[in-house]
């Protein structure tokens, strides 16, 4: 299969609307796994995505503490070249590698970032990563050392694109003043809309590409998500600890899932894509990045991409939004649509 592809801001990248995360492919045993993860159901489930006409795989060093780059890496090199997708990582969490439960430190240190890619790049068995992000802000270092490092990257040719994951609108001006930010990659979903506040707009206004996370809440905005689920994750499953997945968020959060679903009947569709394609009606949002750990999981999502909510989506699905008290930030994009699509 094809899908439809558009530009990632002015980076010179073409990506489809949908993404494959590789969060939970890290496997558990780590203080923000996603419990135990089999490999081979991993390389499965990518190669279906890909079959399905992704062409993109978000991934990070800190997944699986390194465990999702080198399932990614395994992929890659039993395909042929003109078959790999594009590859997205992130460098700046740190681990201790005497103990896996520890949460990692945040590190955006040149020499840091610069061993970061060095490691990643041995992982995935690329000599090139196509974006690379920075993945959290780091108060210990100024960000315009972290930049002109990441500058150096892709001068020597390690890095194609340049990127940020959870910058703040201030932190992306000061980016800017040195080098284009070639991309954002914020968290954004029917629940967690924060971002449609400053940060979007800014990459809408500055061409710089929208790459969101978690569109289905990690797994709340899915037709078979209940509180029974909850109770039933596996204990080293970060999600036991996040305040949505408790009450009364919880509760709040399946009754918007809910009311979702006369809108997907309507599309003939599932929950999970009118999730997905609510993220990707806003102007400036690129593409979402959505996880799965099963050919199933992928099948349950891919539709999003071909997906244009209209107008009474949007109204009925703001309506929703204020009467499930579900979450914080802007209930519906402001216009439609507007970037140029292609197909790749």
């Amino acid at each position: 299969m094809t899908l439809p592809t558009h530009p990632l801001g002015n980076s010179g990248l073409h990506i489809t609307g949908v993404g494959f995360g590789s969060w939970a492919i890290g496997g558990g045993g780590w203080s923000y796994g996603w419990g135990p993860q089999d490999d081979a159901a991993s390389l499965d489930t990518m190669r279906h995505a890909l079959e399905m006409g992704i062409n993109w795989i978000d991934t990070a060093a800190i997944y699986g503490l390194g465990h999702s780059e080198e399932v990614v890496g395994k992929l890659l090199r039993e395909l042929p070249s003109a078959e790999r997708p594009l590859i997205f990582t992130k460098c700046g969490m740190v681990w201790d590698e005497r103990d896996r439960m520890k949460p990692p430190q945040r590190n955006l240190s040149p020499d840091s970032i610069r061993r970061e890619c060095e490691a990643s790049l041995s992982r995935l068995g690329v000599e090139r990563i196509d974006l690379y992000q920075f993945h959290w802000p780091d108060t210990g270092t100024a960000v315009d050392d972290s930049w002109y490092a990441m500058l150096k990257l892709i001068e020597e040719g390690k890095v194609r694109a340049a990127g940020v994951s959870n910058f703040d609108a201030a932190l992306l001006e000061r980016c800017e003043a040195i080098r284009h930010v070639d991309s954002l990659q914020p968290p954004f979903s029917l629940i967690d809309r924060a971002a449609a506040e400053k940060e979007i707009p800014w990459c809408a206004n500055h061409d710089t590409g929208v790459i969101c996370y978690s569109p289905m809440q990690s797994g709340l905005l899915t037709e078979n998500f209940t509180t029974e689920r909850v109770a039933a994750l596996a204990e080293d499953d970060w999600r036991r600890r996040a305040g949505e997945f408790q009450q009364p968020r919880l509760g709040r959060n399946l009754a918007l899932r809910d009311a979702l679903l006369p809108i997907a009947q309507r599309h003939e569709t599932s929950v999970s894509c009118i999730a997905i394609a609510w993220v990707l009606s806003w102007p400036g949002v690129s593409g979402a990045i959505v996880g799965a750990r099963t050919p199933k999981q992928v099948d349950g999502w891919i539709g999003a991409a071909a997906i244009k909510l209209t107008r009474r989506d949007l109204d009925e699905i703001a309506a929703t939004i204020w009467h499930s008290n579900a979450g914080t930030g802007p209930d519906r994009p402001r216009k439609s649509r507007t970037l140029k699509r292609t197909v790749a």
